[in-house]
């Protein structure tokens, strides 16, 4: 609700007023002009204007706010989209055999995999990720945890000192969760350091599977990780847009859902 006030507000007043609004969720034109007692046509001009900074997105009769630059805390993204993310890591676990080194990130998809691997008797496990090394703690695994400096939204170990471990590692397959999946650019993050460990592990693994639920697909982060050549398979759900499917296409990235 915008407080009383004795001046128009400014342009750049009504589109901070706007995101805010539109943190609660999804809002049409009429409500958004309610809120801020301006015209319709007024409000019209500002998401306009918000969704060319790349702020939102305009839907039919309103707006949402677009989540490049918000990442949730970890019990909110591990609580969405819950059965998708069940559904590809099974997808996921078909891939892995007795004896491979895989390396598992901090997605909360990919914790869903860490999950699964009790099935298994002879694994390399080598992760940066706090809560995959939990899941695997009593397991007859070998478990390497990568060093690092504790990022807590993603409750990872990330940045330039993983490098030291790393580098000196062949991986047979890497599973990488994200916060965006672009088509053409790959896949992005909203921490540096998480996106500079991330490229270490794709540069060193054989195979680079990014697990997504379709949720993520078409949507950009803050910082890219690596190149969308380094990715060979993103494994998904039966979400996934047609457009999505003919771009990776046309990049020879196999799409498993």
């Amino acid at each position: 609700m915008v407080p009383e006030r004795k001046r128009k507000l400014l342009s750049t007043e009504r589109e901070t007023l706007i995101c805010r609004s539109l943190s609660e969720g999804v809002k049409t034109i009429s409500e958004l002009s309610n809120e801020l007692r301006v015209s319709e046509a007024t409000v019209r001009r500002d998401l306009e204007t918000l969704e060319a900074n790349g702020k939102l997105r305009r839907v039919h009769g309103g707006a949402e706010l677009l989540r490049q630059h918000q990442e949730p805390v970890y019990e909110e993204k591990a609580s969405r989209n819950a059965a998708e993310k069940a559904y590809i890591a099974e997808k996921a676990v078909s891939f892995i055999k007795e004896s491979d080194t895989i390396f598992l990130d901090g997605g909360s998809t990919v914790l869903e995999l860490a999950k699964m691997l009790e099935r298994f008797h002879d694994l390399t496990v080598v992760t940066n990720s706090l809560m995959a090394a939990s899941a695997l703690m009593e397991r007859n695994f070998r478990l390497i945890l990568v060093g690092g400096e504790f990022r807590s939204l993603s409750r990872t170990l990330v940045g330039p000192l993983t490098a030291k471990i790393l580098d000196g590692m062949n991986i047979s397959k890497a599973f990488l969760g994200t916060i965006g999946f672009d088509p053409e650019k790959g896949i992005s993050t909203t921490d540096t350091n998480e996106a500079y460990t991330k490229e270490l592990v794709m540069k060193r693994a054989d195979h680079v599977f990014v697990l997504a639920d379709s949720s993520k697909l078409g949507v950009s982060s803050f910082v890219f990780s690596g190149d969308i050549s380094d990715i060979d398979t993103l494994i998904s759900d039966p979400g996934i847009p047609q457009n999505i499917l003919k771009k990776l296409k046309t990049q020879n990235i196999e799409v498993i859902f």
